[in-house]
């Protein structure tokens, strides 16, 4: 009994303490098969349940990516526009050694929009005496521009304006402009004034609902060319032939002490 039960110990013991060795599992992988006649980019399954896809790259737009900074070169554009009953391309380069205001508006054939536009035909030979050139810009098609053009303005028209109608019907340059109303698809009233270098140097934006003054775009552009001419400053209100201000803490006071 005795040796029948050291035995049964030997046994017990011999199974708890023996070392277990690690298992192994080798993954084998999956296999498929591609049709002889497979191109490069069409979808096919692997035997099993995978199916592979073509992959699809996005383009991110960095978001400084072509967009209009005061001081810094204006994004190019091209685009057709309507001027003296005639469909052409017009692009920034057409307005190279020139300074541009560029008028972007909502929509053709709506309320203020007519009254803006019409008021800088009458006064483009004021703009074109200071080397200036001026564009009307919308997202409405060259065509709806043309028909609008044609409409007398005591019948909401615009009764052939003395300057280019642009058609942005892509929206690329009210986007590129910063000044595209991304809810309605339409712009705001922004106004831009690009100099005779091509720099942008100023950028206005105005809501829909308010129209814009074209003494205000005038005395702009008056005060950017002084300064490039003479190097000094304008002060706020200033219109042609005013004083204006040397930059220098001492020069300056000259300006400053005629103050009350």
């Amino acid at each position: 009994m005795l040796a029948l039960r050291n035995s049964l110990i030997r046994n017990v013991s011999a199974r708890v303490l023996r070392p277990t060795l690690p298992i192994t599992v080798t993954k084998k992988p999956l296999s498929y098969s591609k049709p002889l006649n497979q191109e490069v980019g069409e979808e096919y399954t692997a035997t099993g349940t995978i199916t592979r896809r073509p992959l699809k790259i996005r383009r991110v737009k960095r978001i400084d990516d072509s967009v209009a900074k005061v001081s810094r070169p204006a994004p190019f554009w091209e685009a057709k526009a309507v001027f003296e009953d005639e469909i052409s391309p017009l692009s920034l380069n057409h307005f190279e050694k020139k300074f541009l205001v560029m008028i972007f508006y909502p929509l053709d054939f709506t309320f203020v929009c007519p009254t803006e536009l019409t008021a800088f035909s009458d006064r483009i030979k004021e703009f074109k005496e200071i080397n200036t050139e001026v564009v009307g810009i919308s997202c409405d098609s060259e065509h709806t521009h043309y028909n609008w053009n044609k409409i007398p303005r005591n019948q909401g028209g615009l009764g052939n304006l003395k300057y280019p109608l642009v058609s942005d019907f892509s929206k690329r340059i009210s986007e590129d402009y910063g000044v595209l109303c991304e809810d309605k698809s339409f712009p705001f009233r922004g106004t831009i004034i690009i100099d005779d270098k091509g720099i942008v140097r100023v950028i206005n934006i105005n809501d829909t609902q308010i129209g814009r003054s074209v003494d205000e775009v005038l005395r702009l552009v008056q005060a950017i060319q002084f300064a490039n001419q003479y190097g000094e400053v304008c002060p706020a209100n200033w219109k042609k032939g005013d004083s204006t201000i040397i930059p220098d803490q001492e020069k300056a006071r000259s300006y400053f002490s005629k103050l009350k």
